[in-house]
């Protein structure tokens, strides 16, 4: 991470890392990144809910235009389930909609039923998710009183471990610590909900923590107190290189690509699958652009104009 002084930092490109605190929105995240970068060019690669915490990735200036790659990387999460009680929201944010006692609920029924939700899975989002019905987000008809009905979407998830088992209220209510790790668009909320019902006493998170997104980790992360103090970026290269394949280009190439001309292929030079996008590199180390094959040559995606 590079330190960024008051003076400088306008100027600056790069990923802000930070460990968000429970009870702040995203956006809330965002306005006080502008500030202490000062600069309004700040966005954010994937909403966090105000009752979760770790890690959120916020770009600034340049960077903003690696968001979108970011937002659609796997992510990785610990997480608390009670099982026992249902709420509106899927989480302890809401009310409780209903109590079911668990203390028939061994842990090897919830293993059996953990297992199910492991791998390519078909998941009903969560009622009061962003997602959009009619041009109107589900968690504002939801609050409107209506009732919604989300389609369920494919969602992989590649690792679904227990931790520990807790058995709370005279074994009544059952709180499981889990860690997930899962695609892009999975709500863990979700999963609360539906080990629950497939266990049938219903279920909703309490505790969630995001502990990796795509390749930056929650001990790259500072919290906002500590940004205050001491505001570290980590530079849009050492971003970029760990986000995609790299390719070093030549000072020739990087001019090529600076007026939306073509060079070879990445696939030719660089053990890739196809349509993967690769960060091409001038030889002093500047990200010069993001790269996309089509057929045998590559084309800048975007252009990142040198220091």
């Amino acid at each position: 991470m590079s330190k960024a002084g008051q003076n400088t930092q306008e100027q600056a490109s790069g990923l802000v890392l930070v460990d968000k605190d429970q009870g702040m929105t995203s956006h809330d995240v965002v306005g006080r990144i502008r500030r202490l970068a000062g600069t309004r060019k700040v966005g954010h690669a994937g909403t966090l809910d105000p009752m979760a915490t770790g890690v959120l990735v916020v770009g600034i200036n340049k960077a903003t235009r690696l968001l979108t790659y970011i937002v659609g990387h796997d992510k990785t999460y610990t997480a608390t389930i009670r099982l026992g009680q249902n709420t509106v929201t899927d989480d302890a944010e809401g009310e409780i909609i209903s109590e079911r006692i668990a203390a028939a609920v061994n842990d090897e029924d919830i293993e059996a039923e953990v297992a199910k939700l492991r791998g390519d899975i078909l998941q009903v989002p969560s009622q009061v998710s962003a997602i959009k019905v009619d041009g109107k987000r589900s968690y504002a008809r939801v609050r409107a009183g209506e009732q919604v009905e989300l389609k369920s979407r494919p969602v992989t998830i590649s690792r679904f471990d227990i931790h520990e088992i807790r058995r709370e209220n005279g074994g009544k209510i059952l709180d499981v610590d889990v860690t997930v790790s899962c695609s892009s668009g999975t709500y863990i909320r979700a999963l609360a909900r539906d080990l629950g019902e497939a266990l049938n006493v219903g279920g909703h998170l309490t505790a969630l923590r995001r502990t990796e997104v795509g390749p930056y980790k929650i001990e790259q992360t500072r919290t906002l107190e500590q940004l205050a103090e001491e505001f570290e970026i980590l530079p849009i290269e050492k971003a970029a290189a760990a986000l995609f394949p790299n390719r070093t280009v030549s000072v020739d190439e990087a001019v090529e690509l600076s007026y939306g001309r073509p060079i070879p292929a990445s696939s030719k030079i660089l053990d890739i699958p196809e349509n993967t996008p690769v960060a091409a590199f001038a030889p002093n180390g500047v990200l010069v652009a993001l790269l996309e094959d089509k057929g045998d040559k590559a084309r800048a995606a975007l252009v990142f104009t040198a220091k």
